[in-house]
């Protein structure tokens, strides 16, 4: 591909079809600036589809590290806490020269999967010990691969309610909230093109609600976005009911009412009326759905969700596998297995691509605060092109790509990503 400033794709992702005769015109500040229907000139890029870039929500890029680890499961007490052991161990053996090195490896692979934003969850700040090093590890490792980074900076303080930081732990301390502003204005000053800053608490495990919320409300009054592990895991509910009577979600709506701004990550086992009161005040949801299965999650409530399907994006958390066609996939024939049904995920026509293709674009570019995953005027120049001839598409209707790609292709039909303008992985 060559940095032309006119893409003409042979059908192209327009209100949630696919379509021919679209001519996309770029401007120079990386953006688009005239989307044409109806041309009849041949395509400048017969047998490809064009869709917006697909956007990441939600990622530790250095556990893609623990790829293949950790899958010895000796006793069915193997669950997430198990696992996060093996995490930590990771941690202490941390140093940022193999930090960088596996970053690079996860964002290049986002990009030839088709991602071309990643919303980096960033708590790992002290690899090998070095104050904050991390920060500047995870930018240098996002141009390296030319993918579009939102930096969200994570508070990290307990190593659960009540309970000191300990072990491997202690590489992710931001020590208090000065500090933290201080780290995230450095790192939002390192920042340079397709990179921004967001914040989160990582969870009410590892950061006070006292200080949740005022983290929360200076992240709004900075108009940054605000994202935050929720409800993952029963034990943590559990432990936050006994510690402060409450639910972590319901804690989170009456101390920091939050809106658009914030992002709940997993809200795993989020009550169906806690999950209508997130969703309704405007919030997002994250699902993960490959590092959900990776780890026994569980299932979230489909049924509440579709009501808000606007509101959920998808993130590939832990990185053991990075295909955004295959977190869509298998939320869609996970949730088909677990209610004995077809169309999990289908909207009021009756399709599911549509919706699952928007979680994986414009909603996550809404939880991330960014005018990207659609193609239209004024929109972010992101696109992933997707081969028509490849096998797994072959003799597939327009009408039908859509669900063709997520049920049916994978990695293998995407050709090509671009960010900002540029196409590949050469920024």
């Amino acid at each position: 591909m060559n940095d032309s400033g006119i893409i003409q794709a042979e059908l192209t992702w327009i209100d949630g079809e696919f379509i021919p005769g679209v001519r996309v015109t770029l401007g120079d500040d990386g953006r688009i600036t005239k989307v044409q229907r109806g041309v009849d000139d041949a395509p400048t890029l017969p047998g490809r589809a064009l869709l917006p870039g697909f956007v990441n929500a939600h990622s530790h890029a250095f556990q893609r590290a623990l790829r293949g680890l950790g899958e010895h499961v000796p006793s069915q007490e193997e669950d997430f806490w198990t696992w996060r052991e093996a995490m930590y161990s990771l941690v202490e053996s941390m140093d940022p020269d193999r930090m960088r090195a596996i970053c690079v490896h996860a964002f290049k692979e986002m990009r030839l999967a088709g991602i071309t934003t990643v919303g980096e969850f960033h708590y790992l700040h002290h690899p090998g010990d070095e104050a904050h090093s991390g920060d500047q590890v995870i930018l240098e490792a996002a141009r390296e691969a030319g993918i579009r980074i939102v930096l969200i900076q994570v508070h990290y303080v307990a190593g659960g309610i009540g309970t000191p930081l300990s072990g491997g732990q202690e590489s992710f301390n931001t020590t208090g909230l000065e500090e933290f502003w201080s780290t995230l204005d450095h790192a939002q000053s390192c920042c340079t093109a397709h990179q921004s800053v967001g914040v989160a608490a990582h969870s009410i495990r590892a950061v006070p609600i006292e200080q949740a919320a005022e983290l929360h409300a200076e992240a709004r009054n900075r108009g940054l976005v605000f994202h935050m592990h929720l409800e993952e895991q029963v034990q943590e509910i559990e432990a936050c009911r006994a510690a402060k009577g409450s639910t972590p979600v319901r804690l989170v709506l009456d101390r920091l009412s939050p809106g658009s701004e914030f992002t709940a990550i997993h809200a795993t086992h989020t009550t169906d009326s806690d999950l209508e009161d997130l969703l309704g005040a405007g919030c997002h949801v994250c699902l993960c759905p490959l590092t959900e299965a990776n780890l026994g999650d569980g299932f979230p409530d489909r049924e509440a969700m579709q009501l808000h399907s606007g509101s959920i994006c998808i993130g590939t958390d832990s990185n053991a596998r990075i295909s955004m066609i295959e977190e869509l996939r298998l939320l869609e024939l996970a949730h088909r297995l677990h209610f004995r049904g077809r169309g999990a995920w289908r909207n009021a026509s009756g399709h599911v691509h549509q919706p699952l293709l928007d979680m994986a674009t414009v909603n996550g570019a809404k939880s991330l605060g960014l005018d990207a995953g659609r193609i239209g005027e004024g929109s972010l120049a992101d696109f992933v092109l997707v081969d028509l001839g490849a096998a797994s598409l072959a003799e597939v209707a327009p009408s039908a790509l859509g669900a063709a790609i997520i049920l049916g292709s994978g990695n293998e039909a995407v050709v090509d990503t671009c960010v900002g303008g540029r196409w590949g992985l050469e920024q």
